[in-house]
């Protein structure tokens, strides 16, 4: 494989559709919120993107079946009052910078041929919350980013550069005019973050008007919150330890002689 290829198993044709992306970055922020997302909306696969730029390794799954690293395309069809739905996630992120480039363009070639007529992106911001994470939000246009202001987002910091497929992608946007967001979940990253998908996947439902059930991710969350606890225990025990420890070494010092 020379170059980025998109594979096609299932024919759509939306008459407007919001493409939502969510890959791997900081906390798996995006990529929880774009999968918890895809399985409550029972979203259909459509199509696969594979590149020679992601890395150099295979997948293995739970049967021992070898995988090529993918990204993968999902489609919701809104009954109701609204659009439809194209969800983009994966297993990575392109490798360099000539990939993130040529993989964001390929994944606009194919939305546009889909009539994606908005695109936002998810993503982490490295930043203590301090209950609730909060949404910073950065976006094409200045209707687009009140929208989500008004909703609760805050704008995201002058200056502040969106590193990787999240912000990548909605440059590139901007030059086929096409309207792009970026929203960014405060989270400290060293872990995966479903509670600042949560906070994604709430803001999202009341701007795009889609009703989601949270019942599973909040299941993960205490999940997550009882393992911090459990290691700060740990750490906190091996904190004593360590200063029982220089005390005694201490002692045995002082008493030489």
């Amino acid at each position: 494989m020379r170059e980025t290829t998109i594979f096609e198993y299932k024919k759509i044709k939306p008459d407007k559709a919001v493409l939502i992306e969510g890959l791997p970055g900081l906390g798996l922020v995006g990529k929880i919120a774009s999968e918890y997302l895809i399985k409550q909306l029972n979203a259909v696969k459509i199509a696969e993107l594979y590149s020679p730029h992601f890395p150099y390794y295979v997948m293995i799954d739970e049967k021992g079946k070898l995988n090529l690293l993918k990204l993968e395309f999902y489609y919701w069809q809104n009954s109701r009052e609204g659009q439809d739905l194209i969800l983009l996630t994966g297993d990575c992120q392109a490798q360099t910078v000539e990939g993130q480039y040529e993989v964001a363009d390929a994944i606009l070639d194919y939305v546009e041929e889909k009539n994606v007529k908005l695109v936002i992106t998810l993503g982490g911001y490295r930043r203590e919350a301090r209950d609730e994470p909060q949404i910073f939000a950065s976006a094409t246009s200045r209707e687009l980013l009140e929208t989500v202001i008004r909703l609760g987002a805050k704008s995201n910091f002058s200056g502040s550069p969106i590193i990787g497929i999240a912000g990548i992608l909605v440059g590139l946007a901007k030059f086929r005019g096409i309207d792009a967001l970026c929203l960014l979940a405060e989270t400290y990253g060293h872990r995966p973050d479903p509670k600042a998908s949560k906070s994604l996947l709430s803001l999202l439902s009341k701007m795009l008007r889609f009703e989601i059930d949270f019942l599973d991710l909040e299941r993960e969350i205490s999940r997550y919150e009882e393992l911090e606890k459990k290691i700060r225990k740990i750490q906190e025990q091996r904190i004593i330890e360590g200063r029982r420890q220089r005390t005694e070494d201490t002692e045995k010092i002082f008493y030489i002689g």
